[in-house]
């Protein structure tokens, strides 16, 4: 499902210095048992992105839909190959609709190409109105993101009307961590002030440019988590002006949680200290499991 030969001769461009310049390292704190335990619906959510649009659009993907039994299916889409899976539905538990995006499956051609791109590129203006030219993202996810940009909102739409809902949560795994976050800026741009978007992604790649990092603190609330000593959330590398954004959580070799504030935090106990480079990192650990949930369908 998430490795091939070709990610690691894509990883192996990270390999040079981690950060041209040191991190001041911040305050680490442990998550108790029942917040990790409150990331575990997400989790599944993520999951059952990797499903067939088909069976999330009638909710029979297997362990990953009867974990959370009360989804209401809105919309599914894309083929896994050109366009990464997708769906929306609403959660009337966790009353939030709830934008699935699909992680990388290496046995696509078009997602490895995907991953494969690392051009640091403008925002369209058209999807993501007034966000300054200083920021930019890798132009792969950009235009990944694009293709379903506006089904998503309508959907999205859709199900905030049928529910009189007032919160979104996009949650992804892999390359649909980078396209969640994508989608949360995108959302936020265009949903009422008064609709709540947050994301909560897994094993996410630096998606942009320490601007867009700086702009998403400032606009949507996020949750990054990473695994152990997962090599994709270290892709692409510093040196070449990505940074993460704020909110990533580490599971640690322990199987604590541990939040580590600040862009790229060096702690050891957060994910740019425990894998310096590719070469210390386990690829296994891309797919988790997080929480006890392995990530595919």
């Amino acid at each position: 499902m998430f490795r091939s030969f070709a990610i690691l001769l894509i990883a192996l461009a990270a390999i040079v210095v981690a950060s041209p310049t040191p991190e001041k390292r911040q305050s680490i704190t442990i998550l108790s048992s029942s917040q990790v335990a409150s990331f575990k619906p997400y989790s599944f959510y993520a999951s059952a992105a990797y499903c067939q649009p088909a069976n999330t659009l009638a909710w029979n993907c297997g362990a990953n839909c009867q974990a959370n039994p009360t989804f209401k299916p809105v919309a599914s889409g894309g083929d896994g190959n050109s366009v990464q899976f997708w769906y929306v539905g609403y959660d009337p538990t966790l009353k939030t609709v709830i934008v699935g995006h699909q992680g990388t499956d290496f046995s696509q051609i078009d997602a490895v190409l995907t991953d494969a791109s690392f051009v640091l590129s403008n925002l369209d203006s058209t999807l993501f109105p007034g966000v300054p030219s200083a920021v930019k993202v890798h132009n792969g996810f950009r235009d990944e993101q694009a293709k379903t940009a506006t089904q998503v909102l309508a959907a999205v739409q859709k199900a905030l009307s049928a529910n009189s809902a007032s919160q979104v949560t996009v949650v992804g795994h892999s390359l649909g961590a980078a396209l969640a976050l994508l989608d949360a800026v995108y959302l936020r741009l265009h949903l009422p002030t008064t609709t709540g978007v947050k994301m909560i992604n897994y094993a996410s790649p630096r998606v942009g440019n320490p601007d867009f990092a700086n702009y998403v603190d400032s606009h949507v609330p996020i949750t990054h988590i990473t695994n152990k000593k997962d090599i994709v959330p270290i892709l692409p590398g510093r040196f070449l002006g990505y940074a993460h954004p704020n909110g990533e959580l580490h599971i640690k070799e322990d199987n604590t949680w541990a939040s580590c504030p600040g862009h790229d935090n060096t702690d050891t106990q957060c994910i740019v200290g425990d894998v310096p480079n590719v070469l210390e990192g386990t690829p296994s650990d891309h797919s988790g499991p997080y929480g006890g949930v392995q990530m595919g369908c």
